[in-house]
Formats: structure tokens, sequence, C-alpha cells
């Protein structure tokens, strides 16, 4: 039979103890978290950001508004009318017949 030394068991045995605790230090991570003074303040140039995208989502939706509600006008018009609504310039003809074209500027959107 062979005996294991005590030294030699006590060495082993420090060794899994250390390796056990650094495997538990980095599962749990650091619990505090960052922190300091600068920790979760925001740049200046987020908020600009996200105000500009604001302004773009708003302008958009504003230029799709004008372009569908010119569109159904023209369409209502052209189906009371019997006209084809893709003939484009018999439309605009038979709106400026009625008085009823659109002077608007429209939109190189």
């Amino acid at each position: 039979m062979s005996f294991v030394s005590s030294a030699a068991l006590n060495n082993v045995t420090l060794a899994m103890h250390n390796i056990s605790t650094d495997v538990l230090l980095l599962a749990q991570g650091s619990q505090n978290g960052p922190v300091g003074p600068e920790f979760g303040k925001a740049s200046p140039i987020g908020m600009l950001i996200i105000i500009l995208m604001l302004i773009a989502v708003l302008m958009a939706g504003w230029f799709f508004h004008r372009r569908y509600s010119r569109f159904r006008r023209r369409a209502m018009f052209a189906q009371e009318n019997g006209i084809d609504p893709f003939d484009q310039e018999a439309v605009d003809s038979a709106l400026k017949e009625a008085g009823l074209y659109d002077h608007r500027k429209k939109s190189k959107f």
C-alpha cells in the first residue's frame, strides 16, 4: 500500500480550495458595479442625435400625410368624373376646369 503524506494532502486540499474560490469569484463578478462621478452621464451629442431623429420622423410623417391627402383627393375626383386616376394630365386638366387644382408647391421628396 502506498500512503500519501499529510503535507502532500494538505497541498492538494489547499490547491482545490484556491481553484474553487477563483471560480466562485469569477462566477459572481463585481457586486458593486461601476461607480464614480462620471458613471451614468450621457454626452450632449446623444441628446442632439435624439432630437434630430425626432425631427426627421415628424417631417417624414408630415410629408407622407400631405402626399397621401393629395393623392386621395385626386383619386376621388378622378373616380367621380370617370377619369383614369393614373392619367395625370387628364386629371390635372379636369381639376383646372373645375377650379379645384392645387397650386401649392409640391415637395421634392
